[in-house]
């Protein structure tokens, strides 16, 4: 019994990632949505808002950064991975409900890559958009330029997957996941909030977890 226990052990993160890949391949073929509503070991649940999802790596990979900045850029992934990287541990609390407790993310603060763009006066927002060609994001220049907003590169201490939004996708930590837009192509510095794909569907603009959405969940630690 010892050694099945320790067997175990030894094989779940395997069949754990196994679960996850097998579930995640499975959404990004079902235009129905109904395998987002399967557990898997990691927690997780797999959301897209279209049929299919093109998959980019390091030769195809680009993020975009215009707008109201000096100085525009575009960044491949391996331009991403030699900056300065950030590793933050918070709880992923979704809208819906389910939560994932300390979650590891790893990445570029955005703020470094808006100082690095040289943002304008007249700049009150930050706009972001997505390679599925649907899912938009916003938040607010105050927002953007926390510490604990991340374009990240890493979950759970592995490169982020494609089903997780990967290879790059948005970590806003103390907001409701459906702000850490995934599949991350396009940043751009505006002079106002737009509304996001879940907003304009009645979600709140300002997602912070436990105070917003008529929601009181903990917020995320």
């Amino acid at each position: 019994m010892l050694g099945l226990g320790a067997a175990g052990l030894v094989a779940a993160p395997a069949l754990q990632r196994g679960l996850e890949g097998f579930l995640g391949a499975a959404a990004d073929k079902d235009p129905t949505g109904l395998t987002g509503l399967l557990p898997n070991g990691g927690g997780f649940r797999y959301y897209s808002v279209t049929a299919s999802v093109p998959r980019k790596g390091p030769n195809t990979y680009r993020l975009k950064i215009d707008g109201l900045v000096d100085r525009p850029a575009t960044y491949t992934l391996d331009a991403l991975r030699a900056l300065p990287q950030t590793r933050i541990v918070r709880d992923v609390q979704c809208v819906t409900g389910w939560r994932v407790p300390h979650t590891p993310f790893g990445g570029v603060r955005l703020a470094h890559l808006l100082d690095a763009a040289g943002v304008r006066p007249e700049a009150k927002a930050v706009r972001f958009t997505c390679f599925d060609g649907a899912y938009s994001e916003s938040l607010t220049l105050q927002q953007a330029r926390r510490a604990d907003v991340l374009v990240a590169l890493s979950m759970r201490d592995r490169p982020i997957g494609h089903a997780h939004g990967g290879p790059v996708r948005l970590y806003v930590a103390p907001m409701y996941f459906y702000k850490s837009a995934k599949w991350l192509s396009g940043i751009s510095v505006t002079s106002d909030v737009r509304p996001g794909y879940w907003e304009e569907r009645g979600y709140d603009v300002d997602a912070w977890v436990g105070r917003s959405n008529g929601r009181d969940d903990t917020p995320t630690v």
